[in-house]
């Protein structure tokens, strides 16, 4: 199976301007294409996961991909389902982030002896004379057309400002200016980057007179509609330091049966076959199916070893065993009042919780269970001493546990 048809199988391919040409042009050449990350965080999330797994699977096949990172895009900010616009980065953080998206992309990309290449944006168009980009640029986009435009709908409703209106131009020309100084042929992105996309395909043929294509692919969504990678905690992280690794192995461990299919295809290298076998399943072995899929996406993120351990951790818990590579949280002493610590204090110190107020109220609704026992007074004390040596373990509902201690 070729590596266009391989993609499609496992569900990754949305839109494309041209399907046919692509598949021919994966077929025959050695092609540069490029995904652009906006360093708008100091770490990527599981939503770039699959732009990050494309990546892997094109230069898999022996493509060459061109991670973009947007110093210069980034200081703008992409208006795309965005009912805000975005906070404004300085120069220093931009720099910091895009080290940050450097290193979590390296574990899938080889950035080796020219197989992959990095670029930023900011070097080309931070020192872009705006009149000249406007007379160049600008009369090729008309403001009708880019109001149509599905990434700005939402914002048109808040207020779209004409700072934001700049990005697609900014977009559009990188994908101008790759195509003269790299031979780049193909843009690829999330699905609510198309419109931009488009622009840039445009773009080439209107300046250069020519061809490239751009292709999307489908966002990584629960069967709800929903994004998938938000928790109670926030967004699911590839950063161990912001989502520990055991806590990412739970998430996928704990997906809806709905989607764990899906998220194998979309997310890991397992065979088609093999996951064809995992659709079969019904009931409780669907769990086999979710281990796997857990244990696949945290080895291919955090690696072998810390994928080991959090899936070790996981079957100790379950097991009615504390494992010594659960999450761990460190209880301050600012937290002790005369040797004891509040419930609800301890919950919040240890991250289960963003407030005193929210582990009270899952204290009342029978939510925490403290060394195995189930709590519904919020007005229980924990003696310090009861944290001392190992620590005790806090479980949050079905899925969160943590190990307290001094």
């Amino acid at each position: 199976m070729d590596v266009f048809e391989e993609l499609k199988a496992r569900g990754l391919i949305a839109q494309a301007t041209d399907e046919e040409a692509i598949k021919k042009l994966l077929e025959t050449e050695k092609v540069r294409f490029y995904i652009g990350f906006d360093p708008t965080a100091d770490s990527l999330h599981v939503g770039h996961f699959v732009q990050i797994m494309v990546m892997a699977h094109l230069q898999r096949a022996g493509h060459v991909p061109v991670a973009l990172f947007g110093g210069g895009t980034g200081m703008v900010g992409d208006p795309s389902g965005k009912s805000d616009m975005r906070r404004m980065l300085t120069n220093e953080t931009i720099e910091h982030n895009v080290n940050c998206f450097i290193k979590q992309m390296s574990a899938l990309i080889d950035f080796s002896d020219g197989k992959a290449i990095m670029v930023n944006n900011a070097d080309w168009l931070r020192n872009l004379n705006y009149i000249d980009f406007i007379r160049s640029v600008g009369v090729h986009f008309t403001v009708n057309k880019m109001l149509a435009a599905e990434c700005y709908k939402q914002r048109r409703e808040q207020g779209l400002t004409f700072f934001e209106m700049n990005y697609m131009l900014m977009q559009s020309y990188d994908f101008l200016h790759l195509a003269r100084e790299y031979g780049v042929k193909l843009e690829l992105g999330g699905d609510d980057q198309w419109s931009n996309i488009i622009g840039g395909v445009e773009l080439n043929r209107r300046m250069d007179s020519r061809q490239v294509y751009g292709m999307t692919f489908n966002l990584l969504l629960k069967s709800d509609g929903k994004k998938m990678g938000k928790t109670e905690g926030g967004a699911v992280w590839l950063d161990p330091e912001k989502t520990k690794p055991y806590d990412f192995y739970q998430y996928w461990r704990n997906v809806d049966d709905a989607d764990v299919v899906k998220c194998l295809r979309m997310l890991t290298f397992v065979t088609l076959e093999e996951i064809d076998g995992f659709a079969k399943l019904e009931g409780s072995e669907i769990n086999a199916a979710k281990e796997r899929l857990a244990y696949e996406v945290t080895k291919l993120v955090h690696g072998e070893e810390e994928a080991e351990k959090a899936q070790k951790a996981a079957k100790s818990v379950f097991g009615a065993g504390a494992g010594d590579d659960m999450p761990d949280a460190a209880i301050p002493e600012s937290a002790f009042r005369d040797g004891k610590v509040s419930l609800p204090a301890l919950i919040a110190s240890a991250g289960a919780a963003p407030t005193n107020s929210d582990a009270r109220r899952l204290i009342q609704q029978g939510g925490i269970i403290f060394d195995g026992q189930k709590i519904t007074d919020p007005s229980t004390l924990i003696d310090r001493d009861a944290l001392s040596g190992e620590g005790k373990v806090l479980q949050k509902g079905k899925k969160v546990f943590i190990k307290v201690h001094l």
